[in-house]
């Protein structure tokens, strides 16, 4: 084969790896052009979605240079949602529907969003977090997590992949080996993971089996360091972590994906390209890019990246083929999958079933609900992960004032509690001076500043009410509570209607 023959042959397989996410409604150029030369996958985020019947004009043209072409999408419902991120997610997330404990309704909840993904084009869904939430500081996983008992996990995580490809969607288990027993988000910084083998085994590692024998092809891996396997690098790097457990020891053999190869604990220590090398000489048969940096640029970087590591050595050309090969047998998997789909319509119902099922409450009850007059809805407001879109809609107060006409609400964040004017005392507590106080958190028992303004509330008004729509924690000793297990748009509805007792 000639040099330039063979040039272009290791682009083309460079290209076959990628799955770069790319900004805008439509198809991009670039993004044709590399379909047309060999990029097998794209990822759809937020920012390329308007509406269902958008994304599928979008989907069809992306399609109509490769048929067979993966598009994946991010989307887990409840807090971390894509496709309906301008609304909230009318479906409940993982910590609701673990709650509930019901594989059935798992099962019909991932079935209705598959049938709306399936609908819009998609072919690969990169959920469910299959992840243990151990440790209830973890910063990024929280709420996506079934739970924080593994036989929870892993009986829902095996009926959410069967529902989800039941609809004709492929689901893909994350974050493998386990992202639920760390304090540090990889979106930043490099999370470590210290359990010993026989730990990681019991408590980590039984979802991801589950996940395989309900059939799932794509396992995601999780940038996280796993002493117990490899001291030295992060799961998405460690041929330890990739081949000799997931594929050897587990015996899986599909899709390898990473998490996005920009987070920074793999791209800050190694850069973007040369943690792309690493994942693909670990094992990895798939980059995830996009989510932050969606720029041709960032393509070209990548595709060059992999290509220049064969030409040098860093990486075997036998293993970025295998890669490629796997890639294709993928995406004639999906495409298997979604033409043997009925193409049923999405239940816009069975969501909000969900998440009614999935309220817990607290306290006397009976003496403070239903409300009995319109309140003054307090919401205070973290900053969230790079995984939620900051820009998704959540809470009670706009459900609530939908039934309760006359309600009002404000919105605290930490940074005005700096502030020279008693915040509480102006914004939250003289609005609701003689009729009835509502206070919104969201994972106060992992916020100091949030637990400290609602002891504050709760002082002045015993009788204030609270919706807690992250981890459940005890916060608020001996005031009526409302625990949601999640923010989705349908846990909210779920909350307003019990404060207001109307549907």
């Amino acid at each position: 084969m000639s040099s330039s023959k063979h040039s272009n042959e290791l682009r083309r397989l460079a290209l076959s790896v990628l799955q770069p996410g790319f900004v805008g409604t439509e198809a991009p150029d670039w993004v044709l052009r590399d379909i047309a030369d060999g990029l097998a996958s794209v990822v759809l985020f937020s920012r390329n979605i308007v509406s269902p019947e958008q994304v599928a004009r979008l989907t069809a043209r992306l399609r109509a240079e490769n048929p067979a072409l993966v598009i994946a999408i991010d989307e887990e419902a409840g807090d971390v949602t894509r496709i309906e991120s301008a609304t909230g997610s009318t479906r409940p997330g993982n910590l609701a529907l673990g709650t509930v404990d019901d594989t059935a309704l798992t099962g019909a909840v991932a079935a209705d969003l598959g049938r709306q993904l399936h609908a819009a084009g998609v072919s690969l869904d990169y959920a469910p977090s299959s992840d243990v939430n151990s440790n209830p500081d973890n910063p990024v996983i929280g709420v996506r997590a079934f739970g924080a008992d593994p036989e929870v996990v892993s009986r829902h995580t095996g009926a959410w992949i069967r529902g989800l490809h039941s609809a004709g969607v492929a689901a893909c288990a994350k974050h493998f080996p386990g992202h639920g027993d760390v304090a540090v988000d990889s979106h930043h910084d490099l999370p470590v993971y210290g359990a010993g083998r026989e730990e990681i085994a019991d408590r980590a590692l039984p979802p991801f089996r589950a996940a395989l024998e309900a059939g799932v092809r794509a396992v995601m891996s999780g940038h996280l360091l796993v002493p117990a396997y490899d001291p030295g690098l992060p799961a998405t790097l460690s041929r330890r972590i990739l081949h000799d457990l997931l594929r050897q020891e587990l015996g899986f053999d599909g899709l390898i994906v990473s998490d996005a190869i920009e987070m920074g604990a793999v791209s800050g220590p190694h850069g973007i390209g040369g943690a792309a090398v690493k994942a693909v000489a670990a094992g990895v048969d798939a980059i995830c890019v996009g989510g932050e940096s969606a720029e041709e640029s960032t393509a070209r970087l990548l595709t060059d990246a992999l290509a220049d590591a064969v030409v040098s050595g860093d990486l075997a050309e036998e293993r970025l083929a295998e890669a490629a090969v796997r890639v294709r047998e993928f995406a004639d998997w999906s495409a298997g999958l979604r033409r043997a789909a009925s193409g049923d319509p999405a239940d816009d119902g069975i969501g909000f079933v969900a998440a009614r099922r999935a309220l817990r409450l607290a306290g006397a009850v009976r003496d403070a609900l239903p409300l009995t007059a319109p309140p003054h809805v307090v919401e205070l407001v973290p900053a969230t992960n790079l995984a939620i879109a900051k820009e998704t809609p959540w809470g009670v107060a706009d459900p609530l004032r939908a039934r309760l006409p006359g309600t009002t609400s404000v919105r605290v964040r930490p940074q005005d509690l700096d502030a020279p004017d008693a915040v509480l005392e102006t914004r939250a507590l003289a609005p609701a001076a003689g009729r009835p106080l509502v206070v919104v958190t969201r994972d106060a028992p992992r916020h100091a500043w949030m637990s400290r303004a609602l002891a504050d509330l709760t002082t002045a008004r015993p009788d204030a009410i609270v919706v807690e729509m992250g981890l459940p924690g005890s916060t608020a000793p001996g005031a009526v509570q409302i625990f949601t297990h999640g923010a989705s748009t349908a846990s909210g509805v779920a909350a307003a209607e019990v404060l207001a007792g109307v549907r």
